[in-house]
């Protein structure tokens, strides 16, 4: 007797929505439906969902609302949510300065706390799927990555955690503090054991480990070389702090006698599997160099204006093939901790910069959805809502006060104020319904944050 056939997974269906699918030719739906089937996209298309669909255990009447594919955040700090407020009028050096003393004091019951409110912020907007850049490890203070990886899987988002590293303190010219490096060796020792405990490279995921020496100015050129070779003897991804600042800039040229693109690559650290936070300073030539390796970027418009590093030229690097995605960066430095704000604001930056149509509202859905997708190398999974693909999507209202005059779905999200998320789906399943987190109890992580936050301030301040 043959085997009875495997029960068919459950299906949700989604209808008489506006659909931007940011696929390659940009296909938009007036009026359309998606139908997931388990954690995959079974289909997208204009009109109602096909008739006598079986095993469909929801539907979704999406009258007023856009669908959007999950929003990528592309770099991030998770520890920072405790310090945020904080260095409210430095340049990025000085600002480092002031909070590397008050960073090096960080444990596990505090990062924990971070990550699970800087995870919430960004669920709560739109994301579905994060990263987080984690550099800072002080000895003794517990398992940090873990502990975010934990917070990450407790929300329900697909996670991108790099463990990041700096063994360039003070006394060897660095900018951090000596206390608040690790040796090179014990460095690169702890990212392999990372990624062979983390690392999961299969499709659909739910957990990436990259390789991430924090930036010129507080990592060797050994920790670079040795950690670029390390990533791609493991198969995973590296990323870093790039041409963030002319202090950035002249750091390299005194100390390396040549401008950070031109050392990234001379340690190996340009390539397809290689993307850089900010590169807010960047010639006609490193972007040249960046097109034509396939090295992405990770954009922060918000966190650029905050510290007065200056307007990246993402337009050019669009232009030139540049793979682009956006990050919140860390909360110090961009104290919203949203992504979905980002949109508009890399929109209103660059149109500053530019003129009018530097950049326009479907260039920027795409650098916050297919872009990041690309930068963290997961474009065949998320990105875009396509048949195949991951069902990582979010249902934006757009039908109430704040955007139901602008008659453009995609304008009203881009240019209007934040829209409330009634439904976001990470691999098919619910992490927020009608503006709220479903995975977790928000009022309970802002007072579990608040509290770490206390404490690591009177650490800090000698007290505690």
């Amino acid at each position: 007797m043959a085997a009875p056939a495997p029960p068919l997974p459950a299906r949700t269906v989604i209808e008489n929505c506006a659909i931007a699918t940011v696929d390659a030719a940009g296909t938009e739906h007036a009026s359309g439906h998606i139908v997931v089937s388990g954690h995959l996209l079974e289909s997208v298309g204009p009109g109602p969902a096909p008739a006598h669909l079986a095993g469909v255990t929801r539907r979704v009447d999406g009258s007023g609302h856009l669908a959007t594919p999950g929003l990528v955040n592309t770099h991030h700090h998770f520890y920072q949510w405790l310090t945020r407020g904080l260095a409210r009028d430095s340049n990025l050096f000085d600002w480092l300065v002031a909070l590397y003393p008050t960073w090096a004091r960080i444990d596990e019951a505090m990062v924990h706390a971070a990550a699970r409110g800087s995870l919430a912020m960004m669920v709560r907007g739109g994301v579905t799927t994060a990263m987080d850049h984690h550099y800072v490890f002080p000895r003794g203070a517990g398992d940090l990555l873990g502990a975010e990886i934990r917070a990450a899987r407790e929300i329900g988002v697909r996670f991108s955690p790099t463990r990041g590293s700096m063994d360039r303190g003070e006394s060897a010219g660095g900018l951090p503090p000596d206390f608040a490096v690790e040796t090179t060796e014990a460095a690169l020792i702890a990212t392999e054991e990372a990624i062979d405990t983390h690392h999961d490279p299969s499709f659909a995921s739910m957990l990436r480990v990259g390789v991430a020496p924090c930036s010129p100015f507080s990592v060797s050129t050994e920790l670079l070389r040795e950690s670029a070779a390390l990533a791609r003897r493991k198969g995973v991804r590296l990323h870093t702090h790039g041409s963030e600042t002319v202090e950035e800039e002249r750091f390299c040229e005194e100390l390396f006698g040549m401008g950070p693109t031109d050392y990234f690559e001379s340690t190996g650290w340009l390539g397809d599997d290689v993307w850089m936070a900010h590169c807010v300073h960047m010639s006609d030539a490193d972007i040249d160099a960046f097109a034509r390796t396939g090295t992405g970027v990770a954009h922060c418009p918000s966190s650029n204006a905050r510290l007065g590093a200056g307007t990246a030229r993402v337009p050019a690097m669009l232009r030139a093939g540049v793979p682009v995605g956006l990050g919140v960066d860390g909360t110090a430095s961009n104290e919203s901790g949203e992504l979905h704000t980002e949109l508009r604001n890399a929109l209103l930056v660059h149109r500053l910069a530019g003129g009018a149509t530097a950049l326009d509202v479907r260039q920027a859905l795409r650098l916050g959805t297919y872009g990041g997708a690309q930068v963290l190398g997961r474009a065949a999974e998320t990105g875009s809502l396509e048949a195949g693909k991951l069902a990582d999507l979010v249902l934006w209202k757009l039908d109430g006060l704040g955007h139901s005059t602008i008659a453009d779905p995609v304008a009203a999200l881009v240019l209007g104020p934040p829209a409330p998320v009634t439904l976001s789906l990470v691999g098919g399943r619910p992490v927020v319904e009608h503006g709220r987190l479903v995975t977790a109890d928000e009022e309970a992580i802002a007072r579990e944050a608040r509290a770490e936050a206390r404490r690591l301030a009177r650490l800090a301040d000698g007290a505690g």
